[in-house]
Order: C-alpha cells, then structure tokens, then sequence
C-alpha cells in the first residue's frame, strides 16, 4: 500500500513538472517582413580618387538607421557594404565591428526562395576582402560605365547573421532616392540622387532558428 501511494506521488509530481515545464517555454515571435526605403549612403571621392567618409549604420532588430557604435548589422557607404563582425578590411573610415555579424550572396532566386540559412557560406569580413563582394558584377550590382547607372543584380540575396546571432534575408530594390524604374533614371536622377538604397528584407527575431 505504502509503495503504492509513493508511486502516485511521484508520477504526480512528474506530470506537474512537465506541464509546467511546457507552460513555460516562450512561444516563438513571428518573422517580420518590411521594406526599408531611401537609406542614403553618401560618401566622400571615388571616380578614382580615395573614398572615404562615415558608413550609414543599419540594425534589423528595429528597422532602422542607428548611430550606435555597437548596435548595428550592416553598414552602407555607396555600393560598398559591411558588416558587423570579422575584423577591419582596411576601407577609411570603416567603424570597428563589436558583433558576430557574418554573410553571404545567394544568387539566381528570389527573397522568398531563401527559406533557410546555409551557415558554411557565412563569413566575416576582414583584411582578406568583405563578406559581401563589392565591385560591379561582383557582388550584388552591376554598373555601367556610359550611363553611369548603379542596378541590383536581379536574383541576387543578400543573407546576414546580425551582431547577437539572429538571421536576415534582403533583396536590395534600387540604389536611387524614391527607387524610380529603370526606365525613368535622367541623368539627374543618377547624378544628383545616387547612394539611396530601398530593399525588402525578413528578420528572423528568434535565437538559433535559421529558417525563414
């Protein structure tokens, strides 16, 4: 009788410490999808003189434009882009990486055709080159050199590990302010509205997961 009351007990106590286990455990948050526009990327010489100038700064987890020395993803100054993590390339002006942000370039898809991260593509950047390629057909533009006319490679995405080890997929739209369609780009356009950056982009907001 004695041991028959033990194991009642104990089963008990087992299935109370499951459920409240279960009960516990956070529900996983959704995975947003946005659209960053007009994310002005300036900077200082090219047209074969020395570029240097600030990076615009970048931080998935709110969607927007940060000055924080810490708290940032990806960073943009013209066509070149970086990342929060690895070590300094050797680009002027580049800010110091504190996080463990690392990518890479998925090519001939589309932003809904990544659904999950190939973590053995991810790198950093370094003083060996950046996570994503910079240099017309190497990375995720093409330019024209008698149009002058920046264009996203149509298929290519751009996959991110963020600084505190959540994912990101993004798709960069157009490389001009108010993103106007190829056909509408004037020489002014080019010239004068230049190094504004709009992509549509999905956070993975939930630690470890790599899918989207």
């Amino acid at each position: 009788m004695r041991t028959t009351v033990l194991l009642g007990m104990l089963l008990l106590f087992v299935g109370v410490t499951s459920c409240s286990s279960d009960d516990d455990a956070a529900p996983l948050m959704e995975v947003e999808s946005s659209k960053a526009s007009n994310i002005h990327a300036p900077q200082q010489g090219g047209q074969g003189k020395p570029v240097s100038g600030p990076f615009t700064k970048f931080d998935f987890k709110t969607g927007k434009i940060t000055t924080s020395d810490q708290e940032w993803d990806i960073a943009f100054r013209g066509t070149t882009i970086i990342v929060n993590g690895g070590a300094p390339s050797g680009t002027t002006d580049e800010p110091a990486r504190s996080g463990e942000a690392a990518a890479y370039i998925t090519s001939g898809t589309s932003l809904a055709g990544v659904t999950s991260v190939d973590t053995s593509k991810l790198t950093q950047d370094g003083a060996d080159g950046l996570a994503i390629s910079t240099g017309s057909g190497e990375g995720w533009y093409t330019y024209d050199s008698t149009t002058h006319i920046v264009s996203p490679v149509v298929g290519k995405v751009l996959v991110v590990k963020t600084r505190d080890g959540r994912y990101a997929k993004l798709e960069i739209l157009s490389y001009y302010k108010d993103a106007p369609a190829p056909a509408d780009l004037t020489q002014e356009i080019i010239l004068g509205s230049s190094r504004y950056y709009t992509f549509n982009y999905v956070y993975q907001p939930n630690d470890g997961v790599t899918t989207f």
